[in-house]
């Protein structure tokens, strides 16, 4: 099988990666070669995308065997048997890993700038390359991945010599090779345009996928709340860890321009948003229903189960005023297992009696200027026994109107949820 380019050959490879789309996997290049190959399955897919950079620890005065190899984070994988046959001491192993180590975290720096590695604890990650010709580097990407955490390691490739395919095998989880020729020489030759890549395209192509993971489309989506059909927006990034449900029960809902503010905030910091009402246009009319905090937040727990069941991921709730009550409410349940809310200008004293159960991380934002509600929330704190914090906007009236004070909420709600919600 002939190649035209790296291009054409991630395309053929994500049409035989297919049946992982469903496990929401994380794409991993080999740099530079591999990154190519990776930015387009990772489109195909809808998969983050990132590179794994791995350095191998060769032998001394044998550089071609490696003795081991070391990944960001502090991941270093060992082969005990070499290390004893090659004689090597404490001394030759820490010089070569020093002179290693300085120069993963170069590239590192080099290829992916300021942003933060994905997170692959628990994933499925597909480690993507040109091709393979030893296979020691792809071995060694394959170990320090699942030292990294990933629960189910696929190695990938357009074309490898049968041989290199066998061994890796004992590697990865899975292989996918499209090619293995008998006949093999060198990776080249399977491609019709194999120019070189360059530090400043993978830089490039790494950059684009970031971009397109932090700007998710939002979808209208009819929310089933125990039983109750709920019209919501749903926004979930490519790779993302967790969803925040944005509880409305009167005043603010899921079309106000405030919520849907923060709720851009923490997509642009990769979490997913679930905006929607609890309270049906029908149920607003009345009142008595705004202040029945037990059913808002039975509502809520409804919404949770079925959010769980099309995302299955971290959830965390953000509430503003009766929504604030319900929140708390919800995750007071025993068995609620959400990772964090933020009430902003919420009525915590609405959920009094339930707050002692919050187990979650509790974030309480109100501004200097809502005295009322200010103190509602001060002696809310004294009820909580989880982790929580109260946080006051200076010169913010109840609705955040003043200029900048919404964007500190953003910003705080964002702090709070990927401090908490994000590995």
């Amino acid at each position: 099988m002939l190649f035209p380019h790296r291009a054409g050959a991630g395309e053929r490879l994500a049409a035989a990666l297919r049946h992982l789309e469903g496990e929401r996997p994380v794409v991993l290049g080999l740099p530079r070669g591999g990154v190519p190959v990776a930015f387009r399955v990772a489109r195909a897919l809808g998969a983050p995308l990132d590179v794994i950079v791995v350095r191998k620890l060769g032998v001394p005065h044998h550089r071609e065997l490696g003795f081991g190899a070391i990944g960001e984070g502090g991941v270093r994988v060992i082969s005990e048997d070499i290390v004893r046959t090659s004689r090597l001491t404490p001394q030759d192993l820490e010089a070569v890993e020093r002179a290693e180590q300085t120069e993963l975290a170069r590239r590192a720096r080099a290829f992916r700038g300021d942003r933060p590695r994905v997170a692959l604890d628990g994933r499925t990650v597909i480690v993507v390359d040109d091709g393979i010709a030893t296979g020691a580097t792809a071995a060694a990407a394959c170990q320090v991945v699942r030292a990294q955490g990933a629960a189910h390691v696929v190695l990938a490739v357009p074309v490898a010599p049968p041989d290199a395919v066998a061994r890796l095998g004992e590697a990865a989880d899975e292989v996918v090779c499209l090619s293995a020729p008998v006949a093999f020489r060198a990776v080249g030759e399977w491609y019709e345009d194999f120019s070189q890549t360059s530090d400043e395209e993978v830089v490039t192509l790494l950059a684009r996928a970031a971009a397109s993971a932090r700007s998710p489309a939002s979808i209208p989506v009819e929310v089933d709340a125990g039983g109750t059909a709920l019209a919501g927006d749903l926004a979930v990034p490519v790779g993302a860890a967790a969803v925040v449900m944005f509880a409305h029960g009167s005043g603010s809902g899921r079309r106000s321009p405030r919520n849907r503010s923060v709720a851009a905030e923490l997509n642009r910091a990769g979490l997913g948003t679930l905006l929607f009402d609890l309270l049906t246009p029908a149920e607003e009319g009345d009142r008595a229903n705004v202040f029945d905090i037990g059913a808002l937040a039975a509502r809520l727990t409804g919404a949770t189960a079925w959010l769980r069941r099309r995302e299955p991921l971290a959830v965390g709730y953000f509430g503003a005023s009766t929504g604030a009550a319900a929140a708390l409410w919800a995750a007071s349940a025993a068995d609620a297992d959400i990772g964090a809310v933020v009430s902003r200008g919420g009525r915590p004293d609405l959920a009094a009696g339930r707050l002692g159960g919050v187990r979650a991380p509790t974030l309480l934002v109100v501004g200097g200027r809502d005295p009322a509600v200010l103190d509602l929330n001060r002696r809310a704190r004294e009820e909580l026994r989880c982790e929580n914090r109260l946080d006051i906007v200076p010169g913010a009236t109840h609705l955040f109107e003043e200029p900048g004070a919404l964007d500190e909420v953003a910003r705080l709600a964002r702090d709070w949820f990927v401090g908490h919600l994000t590995p």
